[in-house]
């Protein structure tokens, strides 16, 4: 099977990590060769981030390039345009559809774009948003964004949802397990906007 690639772009403290983890062990236990980067960016809250997941027959690298990107994950509208660049012809790009307010926006030097979504679309990418923090909240925690958008994510792949399942579990505290599960149906079981 040729590589396959995925970006997850967000915002610092978004849980970025855990859902590259979980990609990761999902499809290492599918008997793939998966690399996952480390997460590129001011990590700490508030800044960009972006972590690469590939996976293949045999990955070299855990690096993404420009116009190779199968999948953009994105936690933010914006982050997703950033990262537009990245994704190949024919890409899907699953959004949650939550505005962060970076610094320049913060301080009045700029604005936030408006009608990202339909921007988006109008560079011909495949885009499937929803308001995930909606979801997040209706599963129990605002945290949980991360979760309900590899719900969302998991229609793009022909894995089970027991595969899914045991991936959460393998990468998430008992103690958060319904809640992250119950995360992952509403992501999974959206209408998209």
């Amino acid at each position: 099977m040729e590589t396959k690639n995925i970006m997850i772009v967000g915002v610092g403290g978004q849980g970025s990590l855990l859902a590259s983890k979980m990609l990761g062990y999902l499809f290492l236990t599918k008997g793939y060769d998966v690399k996952v980067s480390e997460v590129h960016g001011m990590s700490q809250r508030g800044g960009s981030v972006v972590t690469y997941v590939r996976f293949g027959d045999k990955v070299y690298s855990p690096v993404i390039d420009e116009g190779e990107a199968d999948y953009i994950v994105s936690f933010e509208l914006l982050e997703a345009a950033r990262w537009l660049p990245y994704l190949k012809k024919g890409g899907v790009i699953v959004t949650n559809t939550q505005q962060i307010d970076p610094m320049p926006v913060i301080t009045g030097a700029a604005e936030y774009p408006e009608n990202l979504v339909s921007k988006l679309k109008e560079s011909g990418a495949k885009v499937d948003a929803l308001d995930c923090l909606k979801f997040a909240n209706e599963a129990g925690s605002s945290k949980a964004v991360n979760i309900v958008l590899l719900g969302r994510l998991s229609h793009y792949f022909d894995l089970s949802e027991e595969a899914w399942m045991e991936a959460l579990e393998a990468n998430v505290p008992e103690k958060f397990l319904a809640m992250n599960k119950k995360a992952f149906e509403l992501g999974k079981n959206a209408t998209e906007e």
